[in-house]
């Protein structure tokens, strides 16, 4: 397992780990806003295959993006650091 800086900003570390990366998808009709981490196939340019947490269940969960959808991320930072969120759905 190592680190790589994927948006050219040297502060932002996310694991990858055979070409998975960890992102943060918006989860849907929680009342507040929320974010559910998990992992990702990094398909290059930018271009993410969402994979699902090993409790994914569409029924108690909404997620903005569901696995298998491919995205793109941007970098985002809160108290915690800075992070991969997915903001759009791509082809």
């Amino acid at each position: 397992m190592g680190t790589k800086d994927l948006s050219g900003i040297n502060s932002l570390k996310v694991i990858v780990m055979n070409g998975v990366v960890k992102i943060y998808v918006e989860l849907l009709d929680e009342g507040t806003p929320c974010r559910r981490p998990t992992f990702a196939e990094d398909l290059g340019s930018n271009k993410y295959k969402v994979l699902p947490t090993p409790k994914y269940d569409p029924e108690n969960e909404v997620w903005q993006f569901i696995p298998g959808a491919v995205v793109r991320c941007e970098t985002r930072n809160d108290s915690e650091g800075e992070y991969l969120y997915a903001v759009e759905q791509v082809n």
